[in-house]
């Protein structure tokens, strides 16, 4: 006998202030109820992101679509920023030493629409955490492809003294103002000590399978 149907058979016949009290004291819940309890399709259907968890204290790397107002913020430019670098995706020397990274991620305007041709210009430490102030090295300029993709080749850099570790970057729309900031890494001791280190500039890092790391960020410009 199926069970749900005779009972919506019965309350059906009965008063409606005593088939409330039937349900409560039941247990149940109306059908109403269970509909307003369901997810709505988009909830449903929307993936888990994996750039966030709490348990390894890494940060989401690109904010939902409804969370767009939340820009990029702006970082101080510092004092080793070199103009005219290298066009390159790769800031990889011969015989440098250091962890391999590998960082990617879209540049996107405020309504999560990816920008085609955005410069996205890197600038960092090497593994000893040293400036080259003469010549370019760990320096380099590229363009988003037509999804707003970058792909950055470098190694993790060493700590410059009073810093955390971290990665300058400049990326800037066609025609558009210019966004300075500054990449951190998640868990670095550093951080806390940091008297400008933002946690919304922490990139999601993970261990890469062919060995090093492998990073990834989202910048949202203010477009």
């Amino acid at each position: 006998m199926n069970t749900s149907l005779t009972r919506r058979r019965l309350l059906a016949f009965l008063p409606p202030a005593l088939a409330t009290a039937l349900v409560a004291a039941c247990g149940g819940k109306s059908d109403s109820s269970k509909r307003d309890a369901a997810p709505s399709r988009s909830n449903a259907s929307a993936p888990a992101n994996p750039q966030s968890s709490p348990a390894s204290g890494q940060l989401k790397a690109t904010p939902a679509c409804a969370d767009a107002d939340d820009v990029t913020p702006e970082q101080t430019e510092g004092p080793y920023f070199t103009r005219n670098s290298p066009e390159r995706t790769s800031l990889l020397e011969n015989g440098a030493g250091g962890t391999k990274l590998v960082l990617t991620g879209v540049v996107l305007d405020r309504s999560c629409k990816p920008i085609a041709k955005a410069l996205v210009d890197f600038w960092q430490a090497d593994d000893k955490g040293e400036y080259d102030n003469k010549g370019f090295k760990y320096r380099g300029h590229q363009f988003t492809d037509a999804d707003g993709r970058y792909k950055l080749e470098t190694v993790v850099p060493g700590l410059y003294p009073g810093r955390t570790r971290h990665i300058h970057v400049k990326t800037q729309a066609p025609s558009k103002p210019v966004l300075t900031t500054q990449l951190y890494f998640p868990n670095e001791p550093g951080n806390a000590r940091d008297g400008i280190f933002d946690k919304d500039l922490v990139m999601d890092l993970q261990d890469a399978s062919g060995g090093g790391k492998a990073g990834t960020f989202d910048f949202v410009l203010d477009l």
